[in-house]
């Protein structure tokens, strides 16, 4: 890891070596609205989800047990905390993992926005064919005039391979026709799997930007399809932000306090920026300047990073740079950001770092072999952070300007593992070996 941050930063952001960026537009304050949106937004989506939840349950037995609930396992991770501790200094504090990677339905962070935003335009449909009440046990959707109600309409989504999985799976199940339009970095078994569940899939040549725009596009032309914009969506926002509420409980269920002298530092793999944003935002919501979010990129495609170190957001790319966006880390091959989630961060988010894909096999690796938690590589993002934080002078010069030096010791870190669980056994094995691979030349 080095160092990097002040004027030759973005020479070596262009030279796609690792990287730490603090916001200088953060501001350590509470606060009830951003982006337009507030606490009673939040509740208002926990709210749908929570009238949801009996259909869910009952078409999706994986999530019976929780009543419908789509929520993940908030877990200490002990060895894994060792692991790392053995590789650098001490770090200070709990260490957590949000297991996003293992949420029901879709396996993935995207399982929170994308299911939501489908379910509210479901029931929008639904209220306004006068089908459904706000008061109805909505189990009833399971019911074969709602399949026939919601097939004479079309959602679409571009995506680079999880949100259109959790999308794809969702609409397909409540009888919608499904359009997921895929960029050229999605891998194989999600498009398949997408296909047995009866979505079409439309393949580009290029990258996610191409894809989104295409597929917004096509959807734009033809009045009875929905596009699910993973640019601008509030209702995605939303979807992600509910992640905050479920946290708090979580948090108190551990004997876990979060205040003054109790910090919180959450790191989250980003792509286009929706999933870190919208949990970003419910955060801060909730916990105000007691929480520090931050955000993780691949080296070769840190768009937010580049999107709010310049203030150019959704006016600049990537491949401005000449950076190829060219990533194992599918999920946040990303060349360019959501304007709207980079502005709605400008003051909420602590910065961002950069990590190398050669990092992310070996953290997948070294979780499984110490938590036998095993992900994909994009969801191994947040594990630098810490170190980051703790270690390097620019997370130092943070922690002491935030007047947080005296209560590292109290501070809890979560890492934000944003997908994983439904990789094809061979494929998981697969990165595992890839991880111990370069674990192994480079110890020799």
């Amino acid at each position: 890891m080095m160092n990097a941050a002040g004027p030759n930063l973005m020479d070596r952001i262009k030279e796609t070596k690792e990287v730490f960026w603090l916001n200088p537009k953060y501001e350590s304050k509470s606060i009830s609205e951003a982006g337009g949106l507030t606490m009673t937004d939040m509740l208002d989506a926990e709210a749908r989800l929570k009238r949801f939840a009996p259909y869910i349950a009952s078409i999706f037995p994986e999530t019976a047990e929780n009543s419908g609930i789509i929520e993940s396992p908030l877990s200490e991770i002990p060895y894994m905390k060792d692991a790392l501790e053995s590789c650098d200094r001490p770090i200070l504090g709990r260490l957590l993992l949000k297991c996003d990677s293992h949420l029901p339905i879709s396996g993935s962070i995207k399982a929170r926005g994308g299911i939501y935003e489908v379910l509210k335009h479901a029931e929008k449909l639904a209220l306004e064919e006068g089908a459904l009440s706000p008061k109805n046990d909505y189990s009833i959707l399971h019911e074969k005039r709602f399949k026939e109600l919601f097939s004479r309409h079309k959602i679409a989504v571009g995506s680079t391979g999880n949100l259109g999985l959790s999308i794809g799976i969702m609409s397909a199940a409540l009888g919608f026709k499904v359009f997921v339009h895929m960029s050229s970095d999605a891998r194989q078994w999600k498009k398949d799997l997408l296909r047995h569940k009866g979505v079409t899939i439309v393949e580009y040549a290029s990258d996610y930007s191409k894809a989104v725009e295409e597929g917004r596009k096509q959807s734009d032309s033809d009045p009875s399809s929905y596009f699910i914009d993973d640019e601008n969506s509030k209702d995605l926002f939303l979807g992600y932000s509910v992640a905050a509420l479920r946290l708090q409980n979580q948090m108190k269920d551990l004997g876990i306090e979060i205040d003054e002298n109790h910090p919180l530092f959450v790191y989250i793999p980003c792509g286009v920026g929706g999933g870190p944003g919208g949990v970003a935002f419910g955060l801060k919501v909730i916990f105000g300047p007691h929480v520090h979010c931050f955000f993780a990129e691949p080296t070769h495609s840190p768009c937010m990073l580049v999107g709010m170190m310049t203030g150019l957001h959704n006016q600049i790319s990537v491949q401005d740079l000449g950076i190829d966006n060219i990533t194992e880390a599918d999920g946040l091959a990303v060349g360019r950001p959501s304007g709207f989630v980079g502005k709605t961060m400008e003051s909420l988010l602590s910065g961002i770092y950069t990590v190398e894909d050669r990092e992310l096999y070996k953290l997948l690796a070294t979780l499984a072999d110490t938590e036998n938690i095993y992900i994909e590589p994009s969801a191994a993002a947040g594990f630098p952070g810490p170190s980051w934080l703790l270690n390097s002078p620019y997370g130092q010069e943070y922690i002491k300007s935030s007047g947080l030096s005296d209560k590292m010791n109290n501070s809890a870190h979560i890492v934000w593992a944003t997908g994983g669980s439904m990789v094809p056994d061979t494929i998981k094995m697969s990165y595992y070996h890839k991880g111990k691979a370069y674990k192994r030349a480079e110890s020799k």
